[in-house]
């Protein structure tokens, strides 16, 4: 049925997309514990759209860009989850404001914002503010409960902020292993959180945010959101861990490729490299991605336009037989491709632009 679409070719399924979708709301709605969805993972408008149907509070967005892409999806809050400071943001964020019922900014370290205060200044905004928090990914955020006071003191003292609560990215999870160091890892982010909170104002929300933590963190006492991204199509980072929290029958998009070459009995060149699947890997198996009909074959190497492929069962490839690859790292291939093939029932059904590829900006 793939016959007549060009590789690669990323396919989406619309049932299991719009399952993964509704279970994650429903394990939030189950606990009370609002779901904020980072569209980093798919950027398109059509995704946004059945996450907002289905009960999502708002979504969370990285870059301005991408936020003003998803204004035309129906959301009227959004949270742009990373430290901006650059004085040509003003013009953009007011904008939004006038546009959107909320807009959250981030505040991730002194200095940073010392930055935004003077953007927001210049521009005549006031905004609600989430303090990050670093909870050992070691990426923005207040390194200590003390540092993450400080910066709160900062936010209230500025006229330009209202400190609205504090936020986390737990990505260092992905890092564990087995099921018991994940646990250990969820519970410490768990417990700096909520010392912060405590700490603060024991009124205001937190709101972690990672799809590997998400069906655990919104269960726990204290979490008043999630903000997962990945959850929507999944990918081997999720299905293939030692703790896997999707099963490989959810798995959403696949990249469509072509058996270009058979150089040597035990390799096979797709016609999809870095350009498709990233340069990123699994942490476990060191692979770009693996097929999705579990034969024991996998995109071990790329170069930019070759994936190379290896495996056990890999003399059962044939030069141009169409095969379907279930990517390591999602966000990063989808953000790669201009649109992509709807199925629905298993059908080619549709074609969704990728609205918000490359909005970096």
């Amino acid at each position: 049925m793939f016959e007549d679409l060009p590789t690669p070719t990323l396919l989406v399924d619309e049932d299991r997309l719009r399952a993964n979708i509704q279970r994650m709301q429903s394990l939030c709605d189950a606990h009370g514990t609002e779901l904020w969805p980072h569209i980093k993972t798919h950027k398109m408008l059509e995704v946004a759209r059945l996450q907002i149907a289905v009960g999502a509070k708002g979504l969370v967005c990285a870059k301005i860009g991408e936020a003003e892409v998803m204004r035309a999806s129906g959301a009227r809050s959004i949270f742009l989850a990373y430290p901006l400071v650059d004085p040509l943001h003003g013009p953009r964020l007011r904008a939004l404001v006038e546009s959107l019922d909320e807009l959250i900014v981030a505040a991730t370290s002194g200095g940073q914002a010392q930055a935004l205060a003077k953007v927001l200044t210049s521009a005549g905004l006031r905004l609600p503010v989430m303090v990050g928090v670093d909870t050992g990914l070691g990426r923005e955020g207040a390194r200590s409960v003390e540092e993450a006071v400080s910066l709160a003191d900062f936010v209230r003292r500025q006229p330009c902020f209202t400190l609205r609560g504090f936020f986390t990215h737990e990505g260092h999870v992905y890092g564990t292993g087995s099921s018991g160091s994940a646990e250990t890892v969820i519970a410490a982010v768990h417990e700096r959180l909520m010392r912060v909170r405590e700490r603060i104002d024991p009124s205001l929300p937190v709101w972690p945010g990672c799809s590997r933590t998400a069906h655990r963190m919104a269960a726990m006492p204290g979490i008043d959101a999630v903000r997962p991204g990945t959850y929507v199509f999944g990918d081997l980072s999720l299905v293939s861990a030692d703790t896997p929290v999707m099963d490989w029958d959810d798995l959403a998009l696949t990249v469509l490729c072509t058996v270009a070459d058979r150089p040597e009995p035990s390799l096979a060149l797709l016609d999809g490299g870095t350009k498709t699947f990233t340069s990123d890997k699994t942490r476990d198996t060191n692979v770009h991605g693996a097929l999705y009909d579990r034969r024991d074959i996998h995109v071990s190497r790329c170069s930019e336009e070759h994936g190379f492929t290896t495996g056990a069962e890999v003399a059962g490839l044939r030069i141009g037989e169409r095969v379907r690859v279930v990517p390591a790292h999602v966000c990063p291939v989808v953000n790669l491709a201009d649109e992509v093939v709807v199925l629905r029932n298993g059908e080619i059904a549709a074609t969704w632009r990728v609205a918000a590829r490359g909005c970096v900006q």
